[in-house]
Formats: structure tokens, C-alpha cells, sequence
């Protein structure tokens, strides 16, 4: 073995063993016998009792288990090492993704200890399925715990010889959907040992590939115009092949875009492409750095949205409407909604026809999220069945009557029926394919048309009751309002009864109203419910973006979209109508302030604050499980100024690699979530960190987006337009100056960390020196009942006492108060 070619790293007791040469992944359909499931829409299947672990449990799942728990696991993929894992910030070998149907699927990983005398080391193995461990080809530990997405330890002491000691993994598990697939192999104590990579090039040449990936980092967070570079952190010194793959998210049906260049001797800026090239959307670059037969890869996310080209708003709100169905069905991600707004526009060609076809596979298997497909692609029979050509239009009949519409008929996949939004697309689903097809045999359910519509419709008022009672769990939720919008469009234009259709029209209503006073200058600015990475960076390219633009204006296109044609169809052929003060609302330009009190959810679980001027806008959840683990909420969320990127959200991460899947991940959701509680422009948050979670938290602070940038270790000012922020810190600031959040991301170490956050929303103060002197001296106070006070120069003392109340100005905030209906007011500034 040359030794020129082995990467050294060295270990100390309690490290994790963090490089590793590991296996594709090898895929096996797990089916078995169609049996209907027991249950129902779940809308606290996030609230879970352990940890962030989701109860719900596939008969995939009793059978795997059945097979394989407490059974020692059997390698079922060849050892053939294909790729190379290098940490960039995690511990853990983390193949994690997303699998649409029950699928088996494993790998291998290699690595070398190098002992500098021979002796015993414990090595402590985590892993979510099963796993076997071995030591110069001796099997020395396994683990079948296999329960979803929840790790299992276990620890072995083991004897290794002088020099290098070969050590594999097999790992393996049950994908539903999304799946934790990682090990974590630590060495806990024993004699001392690097960790020793053998590498096809010189060490050397390892070290500066890792140390360029390390640093990596889009010139910018966000791009409207220009060209796409990646910044490294130095100069290379070797010629390196740089190859990116550009991905949409999870359930993305757009073929990823390859893009090759070159990174030569003396430069540390590479081009990757010009924006207009790419599609307008959060994307995932995998960017692969290589030299030989050395590739080492890791995943940057990045907004792109052709803004620039999207200057001129319509002034009407017929012409926004056929602007933006145009926009979907030019521009649109390949999907069952861009085909309806091909049809809506006149487009009934080869391309729409091959659309059509194209999205029929995961309804036909009845893949996870496929009742997002359904639901336009129904819409599309229902409406434009004349011009879709008999043979595909017989396709999709045939879909439509072999599709699981819900858990009691048989099946044997793992579609997520529990949450708000996709029990609500079921539900419609099955009733306007049912009352199309009355005469029809749906054969899952082995009923006709009209039961399944009966069955349908039931639990459509169902849904709706639930809705008119206690609204959306899901709370503001960026991704998810959209969907829930997809589902009671379609109601509002199809259903065959007069009384759901108006309902689902109410409904309508008032998510639109929920948008508008979250909104800040059309832009979602509030605590979420369930949020994703590829949701918070966003901003101009969200659906809820164009949803805006549509309405009041305001905003831009992506290319993602669940509703906007189908909302844009109701307000153009359905004669839907909307507030039109709501544009007022959500585009505020009053010289005074809006405060916007509600409850969401079952016994109203969260109350939300939201307060907003022209010029700033926070929102926050009140009370909310302090201390708990957390899944996908995102507890608060401000913007500052005109510019949508201007924004600032606080968490705690979930897992440490970036561009993840862990729920939560690294920006998306919280791990610990935190005691907010928030006053106008003032907000406090308190985060004390469980045992085995990252021991920092941070803020997405993109710095060159704002006008004005100052930081110390104790206060960050910002400004952008002529809005501005301050925050104060109970542990020193920590900028982040290399990486993929290369000066967007500011830290606070620690196992509890105190985040003050003060907007400015005093009229006479109009520049940030004269803000920053204001409130220079702003503190928040310990008293011994646990309320924290803030002595504030604008509000006089506020008082957040520790049953979640705000006491200041003569006033008392009591989220116990909050009616789901809602509370708003204007305040003078």
C-alpha cells in the first residue's frame, strides 16, 4: 500500500470516524400483500412524545419488522465502493433522501483506524435500520432496531493491531418516504488511532479538495440576474473538474441540468452559469470536485429568479390573471398543473398531451405525493376532456379508477394521508372522481363512482368542519398554503353540490386573508408551522410570491406551482371574489403600525403574533412548547425594508450537515424550540439545547443583501431601505465567514442562548446611528418568577411573564385570549 496516498486525520476519544470510501445504494421494491390501514387526518402528527420520532406506522413496516427486528442484518448489496464521504460539518455517514414507495435499500462503507500499537478500542455504532460493523474482516457488532427515522445505539470494544485495521459498515433499512439514512461510527476510548482514508491520489492533493469543498459558497444567497459563481476559500493549486448537478426538491419532475467547468491553478472563483439558463427556483447544486479517480461532492442550495425579466406588473387584475396562467404554462415545472394551464391557455399539443402522460406513473403506483398530481390532473378531465386525445384520455381514466384515494381501501404504499394538506386533496379527490365517473368501478375500493363520491364528500365536510373550527395546524405554512389552496379551488369550481363549493369558497377567503396580514410588502413574514430550507431562503420565487403578484401586484414567478392557475381560473371562469382591501393589508403602506392576533389548530395550539409597519414586520407563536423537541416550526420570522431577501429567521438546527433531510434540518424547524414572546417590534427568545443536539443556534443574516451591515460580538445592526433591525445576544455573535453560509449565518454557542430582537418602528428615528443609540443599552432581565423584562426607550418596560403574557404600555397580550377568527388593529407609531 502507498502511504504517500493515505489521509491522515487524527482521533481523539469521543470523535466520530468521519471519512469514509462507501457503495451506491443498492434499491429493492418492498411490496407486499394490498391490506387496508386504520386512521385518520392527524394534524399533531408533528407533536411527537420522543423526540421528533413520527408514530405512524405502514403495514411495509410491520411486515419489514416481522422480517428483520432484533435479527442480524445480511448484506444484500456487492462491496463496491463507488464514492467517497467527506464531513463538511457532520459526524455521520448520511445518505438520507426520499424513496416515493416502500423500498429496501443498504450500503457499504470503508475505512481504515491506524493504531500506533495494538490494543482495544470501544467504538459506539448509531444507525435508524440495522447494521453490522466489522474489524479486519470479522463481524464485531450489529444492531436491527429498524424503527423509522429513530437511532439506536449500541457500543463494542474490539482489538486492533499495530498499523492500519480495516473497518466496514454495512448499513440498511425500510425508506417510507422520507428517511434518516446515516451511520455514526464514534470512537469512545482505547489505544490511539487516526483515521487513515487510502486515497487513489497523494494526501496532499486529498487535503486541498476537502479544504476548497469546506469553504465553498455561492458568490451570493440569491440571484436575479447575472452569472452563477461558486467562491472558494482559496486559490487552487491543480487543475480540478468541477461538476454540478442542478436539482429541484424531493418531489421535482424537471430533469436536473448538468453543468461542467473547470477550476485551474491560481483561481478561486469558478462560473457555474448565467441565471437565465437555470430554472426560477430554490435549487440544489451537487457540486462534485475531482481529480483522477478522487470525487468528492457535497450539496449548496441556492434561490435563482428571474426577477430582472419580471419588472413590469400588469396593472389589472384580468391581465395579471392571463399573465400568470401564460407564466405556468411557459414556464411551469413539469407537472399535472402546467398541463391544466396549457389546456386553460389553448394548449392542447403534443407537449401538453406528453405532459399529461408523462405525470401518470405515480398516480398509477400510488406514489407519496401523488395526490398532489391528482387533483390538477382531474381538473384537467373534468374541464378540458374534449380536447385531450382519446387515447390519453383513457390513460388517465384508467388512473383515476386504479388510485388508493384513501388508507381504508388496500394498498400497499406509503402516501402520507395525516397531515391537513394531503387528507384534504384525498378527499377531494375521490369525491370529483367519483361524482365524474358515477357509474364507474374504482377498483381499490372496489365501489362504484357514486359510493366513492359519497365517501368523498363526507369527508370533504368533514375537512371542512374541521377547517371552519379550529383552521390549520399547518399554521402560515409557505409550502403548504398553496396545496390546501389546490384542494379548495377545485372544490370551489367542480364541486356538483352549491353548499361545498361555497364553503370551499369561504375557505378561500380566508387562508387569502391569513397571507395578506402575515404578509410584509407581499411577502410571507410570520412563524410557520411546517417549513423546509427550500421554503425560508426563498422568497421571490415562492408560489406564494406569484400568489401575490396575481392578487395585489406585488411579487414574482418561480417555476414551482400547486395553485396560482387554478385560483387564477376561479377569480377568471368561477367568479370568485376577494377583499380588495386585503391588498391594502398585505402591501402596507400606512404610516402606522398593524398588530394581527390568532389562534390555529385543535384547542387553538398556536397563537400567533404578528406586527408590521411599512417599513419592518415580525411575526412570531406564543407559548408554544418551550423546551420540546421540535420538528418543522419556525418560531419566528422578520423582514426589514423593500427588498425580499432583507429577512432574518432564528433556530436551532436539527443535524449539522447542510442541505439535509432531517425534519427538522438545518434551518428548517427547530430541534429545541425556543420560549418566544414577542411585543410590536421587540421579541425575546430563550433556547436551552437537549443532550446530543447541536450546541449553537443561529440567524440566516445575509449580509450583502442589506444596505448597512455593522456587528460587534454583543449587537448586529442592520438596515435595508429604511428599515432597520437590532439584535443582542446572550453569547458573543459568531459571524460565519466560510462555507455555504458564508456571511449569511451568524451563531450563538452554547447549551442556552438568549436572542433580543428590536425593529425600528419610531417615527422620528430615521438613521441607524440614531437607532443604534436609542437602544444601545437594551437587556433583557432575569427576575426570579422567570419573567423576563426589557426596559425599552419607545415602550417603557415590557414584562413577558412565564405563562406566556406581554405586559407593556398599559396593555396586557394574552395569547389564552386569541379566537381563531382573529384580532387586528392599527397603532400609532
Amino acid at each position: 500500500m502507498n502511504t504517500d496516498t493515505i489521509y491522515r486525520r487524527t482521533l481523539q476519544q469521543g470523535d466520530a470516524i468521519r471519512y469514509w470510501h462507501y457503495s451506491d445504494i443498492v434499491s429493492q421494491r418492498y411490496d407486499v400483500p394490498d391490506v387496508p390501514m386504520q386512521g385518520d387526518m392527524d394534524p399533531f402528527f408533528f407533536m411527537s412524545k420522543k423526540k421528533n420520532f413520527i408514530p405512524h406506522t405502514y403495514p411495509c413496516r410491520v411486515d419489514f419488522q416481522q422480517r428483520y427486528l432484533e435479527k442480524k442484518p445480511q448484506p444484500f448489496g456487492a462491496f463496491e465502493l463507488t464514492r467517497w464521504w467527506f464531513p463538511f460539518g457532520s459526524d455521520r455517514v448520511d445518505l438520507s433522501g426520499f424513496w416515493f414507495r416502500p423500498t429496501r435499500i443498504g450500503a457499504w462503507a470503508q475505512t481504515w483506524l491506524e493504531a500506533e500499537t495494538a490494543g482495544e478500542v470501544t467504538l459506539r455504532f448509531t444507525t435508524c435500520g440495522g447494521g453490522i460493523v466489522q474489524v479486519n474482516g470479522e463481524d464485531v457488532a450489529w444492531s436491527a432496531a429498524y424503527q423509522r427515522n429513530l437511532e439506536n445505539t449500541i457500543e463494542v470494544t474490539v482489538s486492533l493491531t499495530s498499523g492500519l485495521n480495516d473497518i466496514r459498515v454495512w448499513f440498511d433499512d425500510l425508506a417510507e418516504r422520507d428517511i434518516r439514512f446515516f451511520f455514526q461510527l464514534d470512537y469512545v476510548a482505547g489505544v490511539p488511532v487516526n483515521v487513515a482514508l487510502v486515497s487513489p491520489i497523494c494526501a496532499s492533493g486529498v487535503a486541498e479538495m476537502e479544504a476548497l469543498l469546506e469553504g465553498v459558497s455561492f458568490e451570493y444567497s440569491a440571484y436575479s440576474h447575472g452569472d452563477i459563481n461558486l467562491c472558494f476559500p482559496a486559490p487552487a493549486t491543480q487543475s480540478l473538474t468541477i461538476a454540478c448537478r442542478v436539482l429541484g426538491d424531493f418531489i421535482s419532475l424537471d430533469s436536473p441540468i448538468e453543468l461542467e467547468t473547470e477550476l485551474r491553478p491560481g483561481q478561486k472563483t469558478a462560473r457555474i452559469a448565467n441565471t437565465a439558463q437555470l430554472p426560477a427556483d430554490f435549487r440544489n447544486f451537487v457540486i462534485t470536485l475531482s481529480s483522477g479517480e478522487l470525487s468528492i461532492s457535497r450539496t449548496l442550495g441556492v434561490e435563482i429568479c428571474h426577477a430582472t425579466a419580471q419588472q413590469v406588473v400588469p396593472d389589472t387584475l384580468a391581465a395579471r390573471i392571463a399573465e400568470a396562467l401564460h407564466t405556468v404554462a411557459t414556464q411551469g415545472e413539469y407537472s399535472s398543473v402546467k398541463a391544466l394551464a396549457r389546456l386553460a391557455c389553448g394548449m392542447a399539443d403534443e407537449e401538453t398531451h406528453a405532459m399529461l402522460e408523462g405525470v401518470l406513473p405515480s398516480v398509477l403506483d400510488c406514489h407519496d405525493c401523488a395526490d398532489f398530481t391528482l387533483v390538477p390532473l382531474l381538473w384537467c378531465r373534468i374541464a378540458w376532456g374534449d380536447a385531450i386525445a382519446p387515447a390519453t384520455r383513457e390513460k388517465i381514466d384508467a388512473a383515476i379508477l386504479h388510485f388508493r384515494y384513501w388508507m381504508d381501501e388496500p394498498g400497499n404504499d406509503v402516501q402520507w394521508y395525516f397531515s391537513e394538506n394531503h387528507a384534504l386533496l384525498f378527499h377531494t379527490a375521490a369525491y370529483l372522481a367519483g361524482s365524474f365517473f358515477p357509474q364507474a368501478t374504482f377498483v381499490r375500493a372496489n365501489r362504484s363512482g357514486s359510493e366513492q363520491a359519497a365517501a368523498g364528500k363526507q369527508r370533504v365536510l368533514d375537512w371542512l368542519t374541521h377547517f371552519e373550527s379550529c383552521e390549520m395546524a399547518e399554521w402560515n405554512s409557505a409550502p403548504y398554503f398553496p396545496v390546501d389552496l389546490k384542494g379548495l379551488t377545485a372544490l370551489a369550481a367542480l364541486s356538483p353540490d352549491a353548499d361545498i363549493a361555497a364553503r370551499s369558497r369561504r375557505a378561500i377567503q380566508r387562508l387569502i386573508e391569513q397571507i395578506a396580514r402575515s404578509c410584509h410588502q407581499g411577502m410571507l413574514t410570520a412563524s410557520q408551522g411546517r417549513s423546509y430550507e427550500h421554503t425560508l431562503r426563498a422568497g421571490r420565487s415562492l408560489e406564494l410570491a406569484a400568489i401575490s403578484r396575481l392578487l395585489w401586484g406585488k411579487g414574482n414567478y418561480g417555476c414551482r406551482f400547486h395553485a396560482l392557475p387554478q385560483l387564477a381560473l376561479l377569480l377568471r371562469d368561477h367568479g370568485l371574489t376577494l377583499d380588495p382591501a386585503l391588498a391594502e393589508v398585505a402591501v402596507w403602506q400606512k404610516a402606522t403600525a398593524q398588530e394581527w392576533c390568532f389562534a390555529q389548530g385543535a384547542n387553538r395550539i398556536a397563537k400567533l403574533y404578528h406586527y408590521k409597519t411599512r417599513h419592518v414586520a415580525m411575526g412570531s407563536i406564543a407559548g408554544y412548547r418551550w423546551g420540546e423537541w421540535g420538528y418543522q416550526e419556525t418560531p419566528l420570522h422578520l423582514r426589514i425594508g423593500d427588498i425580499p431577501e432583507a429577512q432574518l429567521w432564528i433556530n436551532h438546527p436539527g443535524e449539522t450537515i447542510h442541505g439535509g433531510f432531517g425534519r427538522p434540518s438545518y434551518w428548517g424547524g427547530c430541534g429545541t424550540l425556543p420560549r418566544v414572546q414577542q411585543y410590536r417590534g421587540l421579541a425575546v427568545l430563550t433556547f436551552t439545547t437537549h443532550a446530543g443536539q447541536p450546541t449553537f443556534t443561529h440567524a440566516w443574516l445575509p449580509q450583502h443583501i442589506f444596505s448597512d451591515v455593522r456587528i460587534s460580538p454583543e449587537r448586529i445592526a442592520l438596515q435595508s431601505g429604511a428599515g432597520m433591525a437590532l439584535l443582542f445576544g446572550s453569547q458573543p455573535f459568531h459571524i460565519v465567514e466560510t462555507g455555504p453560509t458564508r456571511r449569511c449565518e451568524v451563531q450563538q454557542h452554547g447549551k442556552t442562548t438568549t436572542w433580543l430582537v428590536r425593529l425600528n418602528d419610531a417615527a422620528d428615528i430615521q438613521s441607524l446611528d440614531h437607532f443604534t443609540q436609542t437602544f444601545a443599552d437594551l437587556t433583557v432581565q432575569h427576575e426570579a418568577d422567570d419573567t423576563l423584562s426589557v426596559r425599552d426607550p419607545v415602550y417603557g418596560e415590557v414584562r413577558f411573564l412565564p405563562d406566556g403574557r406581554v405586559e407593556a404600555q398599559g396593555r396586557t397580550l394574552d395569547p389564552d385570549a386569541w379566537s381563531v377568527a382573529g384580532t387586528h388593529c392599527e397603532l400609532v407609531l
